[in-house]
């Protein structure tokens, strides 16, 4: 466990593999459909492709006719398309898991024009993108022909593509460090945004390609689309190291840098981005360095922010393969080998991804939360970075259950502050929900209702209780008065943020300082309401009475303040045989001509005094007169008992029940 608590990156588990590149075969990755593919003696004896799942996955063969430079499927996979020359682009209809016989083509516009690469931007729209502009093309697989639909003309160094934003960036100029972005949308619609300049650490003279492709990637980050260019710094005694610029793109302007990630190293970096976190590998050092954006910085200068890595620079965690070999005692059928992390053959792709094609896996790059608990020693920062994170609420529960153990425990000023960002983001969903819902009510169709998202950083009252108050039991050793200070806090935060606290936290307080015999600050703490009034508070008040009587009376206050709880108070009355008490009560709030005659006849039977027992009977049959004009009772309100009674115990015989 200690070893696993040494890493916070790490390779998925189970990697795609697939067949490594060698002599008669290459490998492809295609970035929109996360597809490898594997093609032996160009596809004759066969391609493989391996997908995320058993959808995406096949085999085929198709006719070698030479070297293939590109291979994708189309995003139905019933069209692939595959690029042998630097010029043209061929196309095969898939049916049924089978590659057409008859191939068609289409060729680039221009006899000095060639073909930079390509891309998918529809299920059968496909954007050829050159060294003069793009050309975007419909294709038509029954007619096995396409058409051109739309070209933009201009000098292109390289591109970058994210699929699943269909954005496309061109690299310009002799320097290339202009971009000229275009977004890709349903029926051929292209809509080219504002190009941008990105600053270049030096200007070569004469100008050269000074930004390259490998530095440059696109990234979706807390939902927001961000340019990414890795500038290294010249080499020199001033020399800072290497930084991440990010630029964030804009529809009606040029893209604008907003952040600026110091990296303090120099080398070969590789850049993911993991949970809204960019992920940069250094090579020579082999380690990787965690930045998020959102996360307060010191240093801004109102335009850009910088940023230093979230934690030091540590290695991807070790990562063993299995593979076949020969059998061993403890390995009959496999061996294992352990993968040389940030090997000169890896290659890296968004949002995530790492292949070592020699290798013939492709992993996603992953987060381990848990180790950062111990690694970030200020717990406010910790919350305020794991509530930014997708698998985040176990972590979270964990860190608020070590702040109350003894030996871990943080002051109370801290954990006041940690409830008071757990419960900000708790409110903030209580009013998404709350406006779904209003909507949903003032809306024609019932069915357009959508509950919001429930993200795994929205703790509840009734987690809290389970997984963190619960060490108050668990944990014999902490003190009592820690223990309500924490809760009234939590309560504190709760009140502050407008969102009700439930009864069973105010029973914890209160179960908490009986066990303590501190029952002058529970009469404290309800006299300046820091316990609500409730009637489940008030029904606990009552089972406190043996040990404290004041609570009997507590208890009646509160039941008396919560407007909605008169049955409750008469109830209480007559379990206490305060049957004079109750009259008044239902005098008082006008419930005399609902109350039953039966249920306080009965109670006044059993306290044994015939005097209250006349006084009741009294009252009722005054309730009679008033009501319907005569002293009898219904036979519905079966009285006919307490009749029989009355008569017995002073011989009036008028007395009766009427029908």
């Amino acid at each position: 466990m200690a070893e696993e608590e040494n890493f916070y990156i790490q390779l998925s588990p189970k990697p795609t593999r697939f067949e490594p590149v060698t002599k008669v075969s290459n490998v492809f990755f295609d970035e929109a459909k996360r597809q490898v593919f594997a093609v032996r003696s160009g596809g004759a004896t066969g391609v493989v492709v391996k997908g995320p799942d058993d959808k995406t996955s096949t085999s085929f063969r198709m006719e070698d006719k030479g070297t293939v430079l590109s291979i994708k499927f189309s995003p139905d996979m019933n069209i692939l398309a595959v690029q042998r020359s630097p010029r043209t682009v061929e196309f095969i209809n898939y049916v049924d898991s089978k590659v057409d016989n008859v191939e068609y083509s289409q060729s680039c516009k221009g006899k000095n024009t060639r073909i930079i690469g390509y891309n998918w931007t529809n299920e059968n729209e496909i954007v050829f993108i050159t060294d003069h502009g793009i050309e975007l093309y419909q294709v038509y697989p029954e007619k096995k022909s396409l058409k051109s639909l739309k070209s933009f003309s201009l000098s292109v160094n390289w591109f970058v593509y994210l699929a699943e934003s269909s954005l496309l960036l061109l690299s310009s100029s002799p320097l290339g460090n202009i971009f000229n972005p275009f977004l890709f949308k349903q029926g051929a619609n292209i809509v080219k945004l504002p190009k941008f300049e990105v600053d270049l650490p030096v200007i070569t003279k004469p100008p050269k390609l000074s930004l390259l492709e490998r530095d440059v990637s696109i990234g979706n980050i807390y939902g927001i689309l961000y340019i990414i260019v890795l500038r290294h710094q010249p080499r020199g005694p001033g020399n800072k190291g290497a930084e991440v610029v990010l630029y964030q793109l804009q529809k009606e302007s040029p893209a604008k840098k907003t952040d600026v990630l110091r990296l303090d190293m120099s080398g070969r970096f590789a850049v993911n981005v993991v949970d809204n976190l960019v992920v940069v590998h250094h090579q020579a050092s082999k380690t990787s360095l965690i930045f998020d954006i959102k996360l307060p910085t010191p240093e801004c200068d109102n335009y850009v922010n910088y940023h230093y890595p979230v934690l030091a620079p540590l290695p991807i965690k070790p990562f063993t393969l299995r593979v076949a070999g020969v059998p061993t005692a403890s390995l009959p059928d496999a061996t294992q080998v352990n993968c040389e992390l940030y090997s000169p053959n890896w290659v890296v792709f968004q949002p995530n991804i790492i292949i070592d094609a020699k290798l013939g896996c492709l992993w996603h790059v992953c987060l381990k939360l848990e180790p950062l608990v111990t690694m970030i020693p200020d717990k406010c920062r910790l919350i305020d970075f794991l509530l930014l994170r997708t698998e985040c609420k176990s972590v979270i529960l964990r860190v608020c259950r070590q702040a109350l153990v003894p030996g871990q425990q943080c002051n109370l000023a801290t954990i006041a502050r940690i409830f008071d960002k757990l419960n900000q983001v708790y409110r903030n969903y209580l009013e998404l929900e709350q406006n779904a819902q209003q909507a949903f009510d003032g809306s024609v169709s019932r069915s357009s209702y959508k509950r919001p998202t429930r993200g795994q950083a929205v703790i509840d009252q009734s987690e809290m209780y389970t997984h963190v108050f619960s060490v108050f039991d668990d944990t014999k050793d902490i003190k009592y008065k820690f223990v309500v200070a924490v809760l009234v806090e939590y309560m504190r935060s709760l009140n502050n943020l407008q969102i009700p606290v439930q009864h069973y936290l105010y029973e914890l307080v209160i179960n908490t300082l009986v066990q303590n015999n501190r029952f002058y600050q529970l009469h404290q703490f309800l006299q300046y309401h820091v316990l609500s009034d409730s009637k489940p508070i008030a029904c606990l008040l009552l089972s406190l009475e043996a040990v404290y009587p004041p609570a009997y009376q507590l208890a009646l206050d509160m039941l008396k303040r919560v407007t909605t709880a008169n049955e409750e108070i008469i109830e209480v009355l007559l379990s206490k045989n305060h049957l004079l008490q109750a009259i008044r009560f239902l005098r008082t709030v006008g419930l005399v001509e609902g109350a039953s005659a039966r249920k306080f006849l009965e109670a006044a039977l059993n306290t044994g005094d015939n005097s209250v027992f006349y006084t009741v009977f009294k009252f009722f049959e005054q309730r009679n007169i008033k009501m319907r004009g005569n002293a009898k009772f219904m036979a519905g309100e079966h009285c006919e008992k307490y009749v029989k009674q009355m008569e017995a115990i002073y011989g009036i015989k008028s007395i009766v029940v009427s029908s």
